[in-house]
């Protein structure tokens, strides 16, 4: 019995000590990209909305393009001020330059450094993105240690990274010169399979979190692109500008749900030294291929995604507006089609995107071409002058 007692005792305490020294994973840190090179009065409202959700900001500030030369993102620095997140500043290194120019680059870079911290920004680092080819690693690892040396040591340097680096014996030593890394996980490698895979994302993640000591982070995509036929085969990528371009346009959109359940498996699971998810990119309001900043927070936040469409009618003297809202926090397709039942109506017609059909008792609104209602957001499909719509027998058919 004596025994017994003893081992009993000795079990309590070892699940007491187990007990107390097991811990909650960190939560991994939200950031945001915000990527666009000319800024406007959307930008308020989405800093302002964006802000109590997202830590930091990592903000496009100069690009090197081959030909062109140097460019500066026209940033807006008193609302940067005003919103107070850490900043960083990230400069664009066109993967096709010839080659890294280091007094040069390290020149612009403290230039900027300079011009940010007169206009009163306060940066917490800076990142450079460049897609270096894995042959040209050794060469950027120099150019990143001139960098590193010429910057304030208090100044936090990262780069954006690839995954075709992993297999390289130079990305140890690449990775010791800077302070943290962003794996990038999402690009149109392969059309087939759309903008981003998460299985392959989580298999580059935990494989980078077997390389890397330091900390790092993975760029995620909150965004999609359109495929436009080229010559050569090889489809040409159209994200956020325009590009003036005969031929059909395949859309290619990253999943929420994908990405919802993508951010839940690295949140129980994290790999090793991984701190953050960084989204890319900012939703501005007219930014017709980002998701909307409601979606984007409920897939950082971990929330139940779902739409919710509905019928909106707005009447005045028989005339009906007619539209669909969407009143869940996942961004929707438009609906394929939207049956209302009617009487007395002496006109009606479709608004662009949707083709009418009209019976005497029911108007049909059909689908013509792809569209997406944001979460929160709704969309006009026509008008019709009628006696009476009953809404209640209407149906929106997704």
């Amino acid at each position: 019995m004596a025994l017994f007692l003893r081992l009993l005792a000795g079990l309590m305490a070892l699940a007491l000590l187990t007990g107390c020294e097991r811990k909650d994973a960190p939560l991994l840190d939200q950031q945001l990209y915000v990527w666009q090179r000319q800024w406007t009065a959307g930008h308020e409202v989405a800093l302002s909305d964006s802000r109590d959700d997202f830590s930091t900001l990592r903000v496009l500030a100069l690009q090197a393009f081959a030909q062109a030369g140097w460019s500066r993102a026209r940033i807006d620095p008193v609302l940067l001020k005003t919103d107070g997140r850490p900043l960083i500043a990230v400069i664009r290194l066109d993967g096709q330059l010839q080659s890294l120019n280091q007094d040069e680059i390290t020149r612009q870079v403290q230039q900027l450094i300079n011009d940010w911290q007169s206009q009163g920004l306060h940066l917490a680092g800076v990142e450079i993105d460049h897609d270096a080819g894995v042959a040209r690693l050794p060469a950027y690892r120099e150019f990143l240690t001139h960098l590193r040396d010429a910057l304030p040591s208090s100044l936090p340097l990262s780069i954006t990274a690839l995954p075709a680096w992993s297999d390289s014996p130079e990305l140890p030593k690449l990775l010791s010169t800077v302070d943290s890394s962003v794996l990038q996980v999402h690009a149109v490698r392969d059309p087939r399979r759309g903008l981003f895979d998460p299985d392959q994302a989580l298999q580059w993640a935990n494989a980078w979190s077997r390389i890397t000591v330091k900390p790092f982070y993975l760029a995620l995509p909150a965004y999609g692109v359109a495929l436009l036929p080229s010559a050569s085969g090889a489809p040409i990528v159209e994200s956020e500008v325009s590009i003036e371009r005969v031929g059909e346009r395949r859309e290619l959109l990253a999943d929420p749900q994908q990405l919802g359940r993508l951010a839940t498996q690295l949140r129980d699971a994290p790999p090793e030294h991984l701190k953050g998810l960084i989204w890319f990119r900012l939703p501005l309001a007219n930014d017709r291929r980002a998701w909307s900043l409601t979606t984007l927070r409920a897939v950082a936040n971990g929330d139940e995604l779902h739409s919710q469409l509905k019928l909106k009618l707005s009447a005045q003297q028989g005339l009906y507006d007619i539209g669909i809202a969407n009143e869940g926090n996942l961004d929707s397709a438009w609906p394929e089609r939207v049956t209302l039942v009617v009487q007395g109506c002496e006109g009606a017609d479709a608004l662009a995107g949707y083709a009418l059909q009209q019976e005497t008792d029911l108007l049909t609104f059909t689908r013509l071409r792809e569209g997406r209602i944001a979460a929160g957001g709704q969309r006009a499909i026509g008008w019709a002058r009628c006696a009476t719509i009953d809404q209640g027998e209407s149906n929106v058919h997704p």
